[in-house]
């Protein structure tokens, strides 16, 4: 449109004033109205959002029984920071930084953890150091409900109701404050006890801070909006008539500094916090407020290195699983990260002289599709197939041997559609409403089936792996691209449905699996486990929001691209901070260190080296849960060639142990090819099984791609 203007400009010269303007008015207006429809297009649904086939799935707990009825008509979280609150019995701990924290029917217990740690595995040790309840419990028959139940949650925060202690706690990740009042005006009678002898107890003149000393070395401040009398004993502390909010904080350190800033922030505290992201690679927390004087939280290492023009307190910290919490004053932070590139092919490309290796490999591998039947029923497996398939045709672009695509297509579109419209036999995806999202035939009235993804576990991953498929069938194919578009995004949205242009999914969580606090996704959905949720594989995490942004590319769709690509970036950093050991590293401990370069599963509370599938020992099952499936974004993943190398002799020398099968070569050598091109191909030539989600073809494209 700027070109179009110029032309006509230089001719309008020779026109009358009037008409100039005139004409000069109606260029403008056509130039505004292009980039208004181009954006409005790149936002835009063809249609209305798509609803999968509807199922009253049987193994999904209840949500009534800790949800506040308000709370029901909207998706509800499956794997989010708080989710051993509202399954099972709700009474395993949840880790809300910095505090461990276990409710019951009544009570609320607070533990400052300390840490086990050998060459195994490193986990926070759960000990009630204050439990909080009412002297003057309602009695169970006067209440319809004696459960805690959950009143309001965020992205960084849940409001927990102990109903018959008529107790609300504002649980806000980062404050190192527990925060909570009275529900009702009436005031209540106030116990909080612990399990540690109390040495000594003071107070202020004014009643409003309280300091606790326990014969463990903890030293806890209470602060009060009210003047508060209290009386203890050995292990308990009491109030007759408590109303008001408290604010209870460890002493982290004996520094006199640390007091002076817990008892200055102490009137603000927050009650709810939530994250905007406004634009690619920026994300914006804000916490809603009360109180008066400014706020004090707490920010991992990661928010750290991404935090931008805040007051940060660096001598204040908070030990912590996740590395040192540091002091962040503010009701809102800006995280900026540096943009990862999102490509279809390798980012440097590879040499002609490479092409003839590739495309014979590729011929073989897109032949053996025409002989190919996907057996396999499991939501897990298939999606490895058709994003293996996808693959294909990608590598068959970039070596130039197009008449390979037409195959993988047709491939694609025999294997792909019957899963989006409802035929694929014995499985498919239908949708529940009890948790609002998808679930799977055959998981929907069986746990264990599918990975427990009846459960919602694993979603980014099985669906991520259809989403590549369906990214690069759009691309090669764009008609059937324009015909399953509603369809592909309501299968995306259920993991990553965040502010989708004009979509609505109203029917979806917010980033199902994604933390936006933690900055990484979780896999375990509706189970409660008693360190929290977990994630295994860093890699198939980074592949299902890149694969979303590849659909963002496919679609034309820059909105979706950058919310995508703006996820797996911060999967990526998450990995490299968290599952990532490297030499010399702190955060662990030594022995952790000195015998791990890669967590096998993270979980909220604990590293364990082994995994779901494999003992500790069989390490380069370890290195390739945390590399497959290998495609451009691998690179970005896997960035930094010495850890590359240090991994790889780590993992090696369990390639001859029983239990580690031929396919895990593949990413051993794939690694090795990062920082010795050389021996990695010699290697993979000699390779006669591959992983089922991988190919020679892509192994080949991979070490090529590396150098040569």
């Amino acid at each position: 449109m700027i070109t179009i203007y110029h032309r006509f400009n230089t001719s309008f010269n020779q026109l009358p004033t009037c008409i100039m303007a005139l004409a000069t008015s109606f260029l403008l207006f056509l130039s505004f109205s292009f980039w208004f429809n181009a954006l409005a297009t790149s936002h835009a649904s063809p249609t209305a959002p798509f609803l999968f086939p509807e199922t009253k799935a049987t193994v999904v707990p209840n949500p009534r029984r800790f949800f506040s009825p308000h709370l029901l008509s909207a998706p509800l979280p499956t794997n989010s920071f708080f989710q051993n609150f509202v399954v099972g019995k709700g009474e395993e701990p949840e880790y809300i930084h910095p505090y461990l924290v276990k409710t019951t029917t009544s009570s609320l217990s607070l533990s400052y953890p300390s840490r086990l740690s050998n060459s195994s595995l490193v986990r926070q040790v759960f000990v009630p150091d204050l439990t909080i309840t009412s002297l003057n419990k309602t009695s169970p028959r006067s209440i319809r409900n004696t459960r805690h139940r959950i009143s309001s949650f965020s992205d960084l925060s849940v409001t927990l109701d102990l109903t018959s202690s008529n107790l609300r706690f504002f649980l806000v990740r980062g404050s190192p404050f527990l925060t909570f009042r009275t529900i009702s005006r009436s005031t209540t009678g106030l116990s909080i006890s612990t399990t540690h002898p109390i040495l000594s107890f003071s107070s202020t003149d004014s009643l409003t801070k309280h300091t606790v000393k326990l014969n463990n070395g903890q030293t806890w401040l209470f602060h009060t909006s009210v003047p508060l009398p209290l009386t203890h004993s050995t292990s308990q502390i009491t109030s007759s008539d408590f109303s008001g909010v408290i604010r209870i904080a460890i002493l982290p350190d004996s520094n006199a500094k640390y007091e002076a800033i817990l008892d200055k922030y102490s009137p603000c505290y927050p009650i709810s916090g939530h994250v905007e992201l406004t634009m690619p690679f920026r994300l914006e927390y804000t916490w809603k407020k009360k109180g008066r004087g400014k706020l004090l939280l707490l920010a991992h290492p990661l928010h750290r290195r991404l935090l931008s023009g805040n007051n940060v307190l660096a001598g204040f910290k908070y030990k912590s699983i996740d590395g040192d919490l540091v002091g962040v004053i503010g009701y809102s932070w800006v995280l900026k990260l540096k943009p990862v590139p999102v490509t279809w092919h390798s980012i440097g490309g590879i040499r002609g002289k490479h092409f003839p290796e590739i495309v014979s490999a590729l011929q073989d591998d897109v032949d053996a599709l025409n002989s190919t039947t996907i057996s396999t029923s499991s939501s897990y497996f298939y999606g490895k197939s058709i994003a293996r398939a996808a693959r294909l045709a990608l590598i068959a672009e970039e070596v130039r041997f197009p008449k390979a695509i037409p195959l993988v297509a047709k491939f694609l579109r025999d294997s792909i559609q019957p899963w989006l419209d409802g035929n694929y036999g014995r499985n498919g995806f239908l949708y529940e409403r009890q948790w609002s999202g998808l679930v799977t035939k055959l998981g929907s009235s069986n746990s264990s089936e599918d990975f427990g993804f009846g459960i919602y576990n694993d979603h980014h991953f099985h669906l991520g792996y259809f989403a590549y498929a369906i990214a690069v069938l759009a691309k090669i194919d764009p008609e059937w691209g324009r015909q399953y578009r509603p369809l592909a995004y309501s299968l995306m949205a259920d993991y990553m449905n965040i502010g989708l242009g004009s979509f609505s999914y109203s029917f979806y969580p917010q980033v199902r699996c994604f933390d936006l606090w933690k900055l990484h996704s979780w896999a375990a959905g509706l189970y409660n486990f008693s360190d929290g949720r977990n994630q295994e594989s860093t890699s198939e995490a980074v592949n299902a929001y890149y694969s979303a942004a590849l659909l963002g590319l496919a679609y034309k769709d820059n909105h979706l691209k950058g919310i995508g690509s703006t996820l797996a970036a911060l999967e990526i950093l998450s990995a490299q901070t968290w599952w990532h050991v490297r030499k010399g590293d702190d955060m662990y401990g030594k022995e952790f260190t000195k015998k791990n370069r890669l967590v096998g599963i993270l979980w909220a509370n604990m590293r364990d080296s082994k995994l779901w599938f494999a003992p500790a020992e069989l390490k380069a099952c370890r290195l390739g849960i945390q590399v497959l499936p290998i495609s451009p974004i691998t690179e970005v993943l896997f960035s930094d060639a010495d850890f590359a190398r240090d991994v790889v002799e780590w993992a090696s020398p369990s390639l001859s142990l029983s239990g580690v099968g031929e396919s895990w070569k593949d990413f051993v050598y794939a690694l090795k090819g990062i920082y010795n091109y050389g021996s990695a191909i010699n290697s993979i030539r000699k390779l006669k099984v591959h992983d089922d989600g991988n190919s020679l073809a892509n192994l080949l494209w991979w070490i090529h791609s590396r150098g040569g």
